[in-house]
């Protein structure tokens, strides 16, 4: 009799074509934050077609797919929002063609990042085929809304749905290596508030953006001087937006506002990162806060949380990476390079917030997230197919 690698292997084969056609018709539909409704209509339709035991639309309008019923619980994500295509004549292909040739499926979302659900599909096929019979219940999750807020859909699946994984694979791009964490990352605000004068004589007032460029340019020296972690790297922070407001184009400004991007190494904290800033901006009559982020749902729900996504990473020894490690080898006779995002991740919440152990695999290389021509190898849906299906027969409790 084959081995049980050998089988899942054949199985993820059998299936290249299925998977490919799958993501084609995912990618064919437009799929921006908030507006994910009909892409998730087509995962869910692919999920029964595929044989799962159950498969519903949550609140806040995450598709969950289920398999097996066991009392220990393995959670395969993978969100289905994207974001827009910019500018078009950077493209080579139309990003809503779904084209699948010279072994590529091409268009937006292909690698960010329906390319893992289409995967995972499959995965469920095979299970279903292999009569899947473990202890344990497999979650599949196609997420909303992580482009606009990553993390937000599982905090709903944790607090609302109930959902509360032993383990967690994450099916982001990771160019089929495993990845076991990311820096986290916030965004904070700084108001700055001046006192208007006349433009001719501007001696009388306060003017908000020179006190918003002092900061900046503190903020520029903090960013070289950050926290730094050897597997992580360094922490940055770099002012994404300002704006400014007078009584007139002839009159000192009595208000400005920075947006800033914050990325969290090993060891910052929400509390440790505001604390720089306010030292920078303790004498210019500032307002450091933390962005809150609060959106209506295409299913009508309006839910949201605080702009603060930590960081998380894995031990190499802990059970979530050494199974990954051990899948790997079975399937594909050879070691995988064990690494991290750069980008930021639902992890931040499943482990970030929840603890709950993750690794991360998926097709595709994440360097065409968020690029012009992005396209995934149909060789990485069928690998990625047959890697979910591996660890959900190895993990143990």
């Amino acid at each position: 009799m084959k081995n049980l690698e050998q089988k899942i292997l054949e199985l993820a084969e059998k299936y290249r074509d299925y998977t490919a056609n799958n993501l084609s018709k995912l990618v064919k539909i437009k799929s921006l934050s908030l507006g994910e409704k009909e892409v998730q209509l087509e995962l869910k339709r692919q999920m029964e077609e595929a044989g799962f035991d159950e498969v519903w639309i949550d609140g806040l309008g995450n598709v969950i797919g289920r398999i097996g019923s066991g009392k220990n619980i393995l959670a395969i994500d993978g969100h289905m929002d994207t974001v827009d295509f910019g500018n078009l004549d950077n493209w080579n292909f139309d990003p809503l063609s779904g084209e699948i040739k010279d072994g590529f499926v091409h268009g937006r979302g292909t690698v960010d990042q329906e390319g893992g659900p289409a995967a995972f599909v499959t995965t469920g096929r095979i299970l279903k085929e292999l009569a899947f019979d473990r202890d344990w219940t497999i979650y599949f999750t196609g997420t909303v809304m992580e482009e606009d807020c990553d993390g937000l859909c599982w905090k709903y699946l944790y607090e609302e749905e109930g959902i509360h994984p032993d383990f967690a694979i994450s099916t982001e791009p990771t160019n089929l290596n495993i990845y076991r964490g990311h820096r986290g990352r916030m965004e904070i605000a700084v108001s700055f508030k001046g006192l208007s004068a006349h433009g001719s004589a501007p001696e009388r007032g306060v003017n908000a953006i020179y006190n918003a460029s002092r900061a900046a340019l503190e903020i520029e020296k903090l960013n070289e001087n950050l926290a730094f972690d050897p597997f992580l790297g360094r922490g940055s922070i770099t002012i994404s937006e300002i704006k400014s407001g007078s009584p007139s184009l002839c009159a000192v400004s009595d208000f400005a506002r920075i947006h800033l991007d914050r990325r969290l190494t090993w060891g910052e904290t929400k509390e440790s990162a505001v604390a720089e800033i306010e030292a920078i901006v303790k004498d210019l009559d500032a307002i450091v806060e933390v962005l809150h982020y609060e959106e209506t749902a295409y299913t009508g729900l309006k839910y949201g949380m605080e702009k603060y996504f930590p960081t998380w990473k894995m031990d190499e020894d802990s059970t979530v990476v050494k199974t990954g490690v051990k899948a790997f080898e079975k399937l594909f006779t050879k070691k995988p390079l064990v690494d991290k995002w750069t980008f930021s991740t639902n992890g931040v919440t499943i482990n970030g917030y929840f603890n709950v152990p993750i690794i991360g695999f998926g097709p595709g290389n994440e360097v065409l997230a968020h690029a012009p021509n992005e396209k995934v190898p149909v060789d990485d849906l069928v690998k990625a197919s047959a890697f979910y299906a591996l660890y959900a027969y190895l993990i143990e409790k």
